[in-house]
């Protein structure tokens, strides 16, 4: 895709299934991939991976809901890479329950992940955006912030929390070149999603019955997601911001 060539790219997340593929992805056009992640094994498998294809890539251990983790860990990548090109908020963690199964210490690690952790991102990579006016973010919300979802009541309001600080980011910073749009992932086959159908006493029925809804009839995979996550960083939507796509099979077809 036009435009990411030599760019400098942070990923939260980027050990797991749709931030690694996404890492990946970047790397391949060109650009140089900070990963940062809480787990430092997950996030160095990606860098290797990277860098035996002959990309540029460098872990970052990052606690995304310590802001002052934070903060060092984008001034790290920084000194590594150069500026603050493109930001990817992927990092994410959900629990299956109905909402009245859940505790008021479950609410606030799911608010501190989901929610407060993008906040820390944007707050630190946005000020050198503006200076310089240019930046493209892309936040990872998901298909349950639009429609809802059983079970996923906490993790629903943050996802729409993302949607609706994108909109606003991407009002308040148009002027200063920058874009922030949003990527809804609908049902992937990742670690998460594993441990949603292991959650239920029938794993291979509920699995099955996703499969069934999704009108292209298939679970969606990692390497699903990288496309619409790298098309809202390039120039080729240079002239697209405070949008929300679907990544789902045509789950949901929201207007």
């Amino acid at each position: 895709m036009r435009g990411l060539q030599g760019k400098t790219v942070v990923v939260t997340g980027g050990g797991g299934g749709i931030g690694g593929a996404t890492c990946r992805r970047f790397a391949a056009e060109g650009a140089k991939v900070a990963v940062f992640d809480i787990a430092a094994a997950a996030a160095a498998a990606t860098v290797a991976a990277i860098v035996d294809q002959g990309g540029t890539a460098k872990a970052f251990v990052c606690d995304i809901v310590d802001y002052e983790a934070v903060q060092a860990a984008v001034e790290a990548a920084r000194t590594a890479f150069g500026p603050i090109d493109v930001l990817v908020n992927n990092a994410g963690w959900d629990i299956f329950r109905p909402f009245l199964k859940t505790t008021p210490a479950e609410w606030q690690r799911l608010i501190a992940i989901n929610l407060t952790g993008a906040l820390n991102l944007h707050y630190a990579v946005l000020p050198e955006m503006a200076q310089r006016r240019s930046g493209r973010v892309i936040n990872i919300a998901s298909d349950a912030a639009r429609v809802g979802s059983s079970g996923e009541a906490v993790y629903a309001a943050c996802k729409a929390g993302l949607v609706g600080l994108t909109k606003t980011l991407a009002r308040e910073h148009a002027r200063e070149g920058i874009t922030l749009n949003v990527v809804c992932p609908g049902p992937t086959e990742t670690a998460l999603f594993g441990d949603f159908l292991s959650a239920s006493s029938n794993p291979e029925k509920l699995q099955d019955a996703f499969r069934r809804s999704i009108p292209l009839g298939r679970l969606g995979s990692p390497e699903d997601l990288p496309g619409a996550i790298l098309f809202f960083a390039s120039d080729d939507a240079a002239f697209i911001t405070g949008q929300v796509i679907s990544v789902s099979g045509g789950l949901t077809m929201a207007g």
